[in-house]
C-alpha cells in the first residue's frame, strides 16, 4: 500500500505543466539512450553552472573538498551538472537497457554475489545509497536479481507529472512497489514494511534538521537516523551500493557486503555509530569520483560553509 499525502487538486497550470513533461518525455524516447543523455547532458552543463545553485555546491566543496582550487571546483561542478541531465535524458530509457553489453548503452554489476546471498537468505533487508551518478538505476538493477524493494519518495508537487516520474520508475522495476512519503508517517510505514520482512531502498546522502550530529568530510552534518534505529531494531543486513556512470547511458552498479552492525547495549551509541560508518561509506565513494555526486544541497550548517 502507498504511503502518500492528500492529491492536490488538478489546475490548468498543472495540466500545461503535465503536457510539457509528456513531449519531453516523447522527445528523449525518440532520441535513443545515448543520444537522449547526450543532450540532457550538454543542455545542464550549460545551464547549471549559471544557476544560484551552483554557488551552494560551490561552498560545499570549499568546506569539504578544500585542496580544490578554484577551476578544480569548476570541473567538479560542471561534471555534477552532466551526470545531473544525462541521469534525466537516461530516466525513459532504463526499462530498456540491456544487461552486460558488450558495447554501448547497458548496465552491468559488480559485487553481484552480494545480490544473490540476500536472495537466498531472504527476509528484511536495508539497501543504502546516495545520489550518485544515474541513482535511479539502482532500484532496477537491484530488481533484476529478485530483491524489488520499497523505498522513500517525495512526491512531486504536479501529480499529472508525479504520476508519469512513478510510471516509469515501475516501468524500470517491472513492477509496481510501496513508495513511502517522507516524514514521520511515511517512516512508520518503512518500520512496518521491515517488520513484515520487506526489503526497503534508502538515499541517506541529504541534509535532515532534526536528524542526529555525524560527521561527512570532517565536518558536522545533521543526519537522518531512521536507516541504523530500523537495521539495528530488526538486525536486519544494510547492503551498500552505489551506480558509477562509464559513459552515455553506459552504467555500472557496485555492490558491497553487509556492513558490520554494532551491538554494543547502548541503542543510542551504536544508532550513532552506524549512522557514522554509513557517511563515511558516502563519503569514500564521493571522493573516488566528487563529480559524480549531488553537491547541491545544503549538506552543511550555515555557520561552517565559506
Amino acid at each position: 500500500m502507498t504511503d502518500t499525502d492528500k492529491t492536490p487538486r488538478v489546475t490548468l497550470l498543472m495540466r500545461a505543466e503535465a503536457l510539457a513533461a509528456r513531449g519531453a518525455l516523447a522527445l528523449l524516447r525518440r532520441l535513443g539512450p545515448v543520444r537522449a543523455s547526450n543532450v540532457g547532458g550538454a543542455v545542464c552543463r550549460i545551464i547549471g553552472p549559471r544557476l544560484p545553485v551552483s554557488r551552494v555546491a560551490d561552498a560545499n566543496l570549499r568546506l569539504a573538498m578544500p585542496e580544490l582550487d578554484q577551476a578544480a571546483r569548476r570541473a567538479v561542478i560542471r561534471d555534477v551538472w552532466d551526470n545531473l541531465g544525462r541521469t534525466v535524458g537516461e530516466f525513459p530509457h532504463l526499462a530498456a537497457l540491456p544487461r552486460d553489453p558488450a558495447s554501448g548503452p547497458g548496465w552491468d554489476v559488480v559485487g553481484a554475489e552480494h545480490l544473490a546471498a540476500q536472495a537466498a537468505r531472504g527476509g528484511p533487508v536495508v539497501f543504502m545509497s546516495g545520489h550518485i551518478g544515474n541513482w535511479e538505476m539502482l532500484p532496477p538493477g537491484v530488481a533484476h536479481h529478485g530483491l524489488p524493494f520499497a523505498s522513500f519518495y517525495r512526491a512531486a508537487g504536479n501529480p499529472l507529472v508525479d504520476a508519469m516520474i512513478r510510471g516509469l520508475r515501475d516501468a524500470a522495476m517491472g513492477q509496481s512497489v510501496p513508495m513511502f512519503a517522507k516524514g514521520a508517517r511515511g517512516a512508520r510505514g518503512a518500520l512496518a514494511h521491515i517488520a513484515r520482512g520487506g526489503r526497503l531502498g534508502m538515499l541517506v546522502d541529504q541534509k535532515m534538521n532534526d536528524g542526529i550530529e555525524a560527521r561527512l568530510f570532517g565536518h558536522p552534518a545533521m543526519t537522518a537516523p531512521a536507516l541504523a534505529a530500523m537495521a539495528l531494531r530488526y538486525r536486519c543486513p544494510v547492503i551498500p551500493g552505489y551506480v558509477e556512470r562509464l559513459g552515455p547511458a553506459r552504467l555500472r552498479i557496485h555492490v558491497e557486503p553487509p556492513m558490520d552492525l554494532p551491538d554494543s547495549g547502548d541503542r543510542q551509541a551504536d544508532i550513532l555509530a552506524l549512522t557514522q560508518a554509513v557517511n563515511d561509506r558516502l563519503e569514500s565513494w564521493i571522493r573516488a569520483r566528487p563529480g559524480s555526486w549531488l553537491w547541491l544541497h545544503r549538506r552543511w550548517p550555515k555557520h561552517l560553509r565559506p
